[in-house]
């Protein structure tokens, strides 16, 4: 879809060591890597490195790879061409016209059937079936202003409402089903999704409808639905209100837990708050607020529930280097009731004298143990140690170490040397999972993905051998079949790089799959002796074809021994 000199140029211009530094903090460079906390899953000592060289990221953990336009689709969700978008407008270049792929024109579909159905709940809102959701609406005291705002609507408590609209519109039960707009019955008929709530569309940054979120108005089901993950949605990688809260002049993000928290937030004068989609934070959603604010202020619902999911989300902040506060709201169940009944002025107050995440979670530890009592104290001294600990900065752990042990009358250098001590353990921990990830023969020989597992690991691995130097040094031949290949992912790599006259990975990602990406970076970053590679490469080939034969041989023996079998048991 893209001129080979357009994305050679577009990522000459935008480095991968600056772009992954907007989203990871990395330390100095080793050799030609510079490492971090790999991002797209949780550890506690950095495994993601940067080649400054190569221009490629690779984690030892997750085993996730590629150059800097699969690492914004990976770390913002994005198609190829949408990272294209993204990257060029970051340097200031014009993305050339390309020819929609059927992807790309499958996805601007699903969008624009979105968006008709966001029209149509807003129309049944205002029809005389909508007296319901009005109603709830006037119970909740929400103004017409702030309901156009988030361009709220409602379902109809029909079967096929909906259904029946968009079929107006020309849109098929297909399409409606991949939007996650339509349900299938076990005999095969489908059904509107949606029935009797009002709708909350999810929107994105760039005003794109990709799903909803409907509140019951009665009975049936459960409180809140989400559409499902699809094509152009996922819960997990998006947050309600965020489309309006990046406008914010507040230097924190507000998160609360349900859309019309959010949406009483925003009406009452605090337009940063955003909700996670009827799950837990994820990583994913926590780094969405980082690209906007470096702090955040947990507003959660003030019962047990609640509680723990602070302490999660308070986790992954700290992951990232976001401050994060977390507000006690004493006398009332969540911040809308708190609004109603104390007023928004008190509830700026309670945002300005919030607690920071290491004093909550203190906390919290401080009301599971009578201290008054010697077991009391040693019990919590050991748990709010290891807390303190997993402090990256060795200030803060010294400052909150005194903190604990003035709680507990005891001297202060014994309560530091003993979250130091506790720290080296974690840290020899993390170390050692690490080292048994790598020291993992079998592990480390098959593709961390589990869709790309290989068969015949002992051709498998003669096959990467080809592909890795094909990558490296085009310039040697190669008479291999992509048939000949035992791994199918292996094969298409081979057919990708015999027919790729440029091997730069920004061309070949636009002909592999995110995961056919990765596994490339992992493997040209095994080592391999280029001053020897046409020996090698005949090495490999040699190997390759032998297996084929001892598998021929087996496979004859087998039928052989199976024959004679029948023939025995015949007898």
């Amino acid at each position: 879809m893209f001129d080979e000199k357009f994305l050679t140029e577009l990522t000459e211009k935008n480095d991968i060591v600056d772009v992954v530094s907007q989203y990871v903090t990395l330390g100095k460079k080793s050799g030609s890597n510079r490492f971090g906390l790999c991002p797209f899953h949780n550890e506690k000592t950095g495994s993601f490195a940067v080649n400054t060289v190569g221009q490629y990221y690779h984690c030892f953990g997750c085993h996730k790879g590629g150059g800097v336009i699969n690492f914004i689709m990976d770390i913002e969700g994005l198609s190829f061409p949408e990272a294209v978008e993204f990257l060029a407008k970051r340097v200031g270049m014009t993305v050339p016209e390309q020819t929609p792929s059927k992807e790309g024109e499958k996805r601007n579909r699903l969008y624009a059937l979105n968006k008709e159905a966001a029209l149509y709940f807003v129309e049944m809102l205002r029809s005389p079936e909508g007296e319901i959701a009005r109603s709830y609406i006037q119970t909740r005291r929400l103004s017409p202003a702030i309901v156009k705002t988030f361009g709220i609507g409602f379902a109809p408590n029909s079967w096929n409402a909906l259904r029946d609209a968009m079929h107006a519109k020309g849109y098929s039960d297909f399409e409606m089903f991949d939007a996650g707009l339509l349900k299938k019955s076990d005999k095969g008929s489908f059904y509107d999704a949606f029935r009797n709530r009002l709708m909350f569309p999810i929107v994105d940054i760039k005003k794109n409808v990709l799903g909803f979120s409907g509140r019951t108005l009665g009975d049936d089901g459960a409180k809140y639905l989400n559409s499902p993950d699809t094509a152009i949605f996922k819960k997990g990688d998006n947050l309600f209100g965020l489309n309006i809260a990046k406008k914010s002049h507040d230097d924190f993000m507000l998160l609360v837990e349900g859309n019309v928290d959010v949406v009483m937030l925003h009406q009452a004068g605090f337009d940063s708050a955003v909700a996670a989609l009827g799950t837990a934070l994820t990583n994913e959603q926590a780094r969405l607020i980082s690209r906007f604010k470096d702090q955040v202020v947990l507003a959660y619902d003030n019962d047990t529930a609640g509680h723990k999911a602070s302490q999660k989300a308070i986790e992954i902040f700290q992951k990232l280097d976001i401050k994060t506060k977390v507000l006690r709201i004493d006398g009332a169940k969540d911040p809308d009731e708190y609004i109603k009944t104390k007023g928004a002025a008190a509830f700026r107050n309670l945002i300005e004298k919030s607690e920071n995440q290491m004093d909550f979670r203190l906390q919290n530890i401080q009301s599971k143990y009578d201290l008054t009592q010697t077991e009391g104290k040693i019990d919590y001294l050991k748990e709010a140690t290891r807390v303190v600990a997993s402090l990256p900065d060795k200030i803060a752990r010294e400052v909150y170490a005194r903190k604990i042990a003035e709680k507990c009358e005891v001297q202060p250098d014994s309560v530091i040397n003993q979250v130091e001590l506790v720290r080296r353990s974690l840290i020899k921990t993390a170390w050692r999972k690490e080292e048994h990830n790598i020291q993992n023969v079998s592990q480390n020989t098959q593709p961390h993905d589990r869709s790309l597992r290989y068969a015949n690991l002992e051709s498998a691995v003669a096959e990467e051998g080809v592909i890795r130097l094909m990558y490296l040094d085009p310039s040697i031949p190669c008479d291999l079949k992509a048939d000949e290949f035992t791994s199918p992912v292996l094969g298409h790599l081979y057919e990708v790089l015999s027919q790729s006259e440029n091997r730069s990975l920004p061309v070949l990602s636009a002909e592999l799959q995110p995961e056919e990406v990765s596994l490339l970076v992992e493997l040209q970053s095994k080592p391999e002796d280029l001053s020897v590679s046409g020996t090698a490469m005949k090495d490999y080939i040699s190997k390759i074809r032998k297996s084929a034969e001892t598998d021929m041989d087996l496979r004859e023996l087998a039928n052989k021994l199976k024959n004679e079998g029948k023939g025995y048991v015949g007898k």
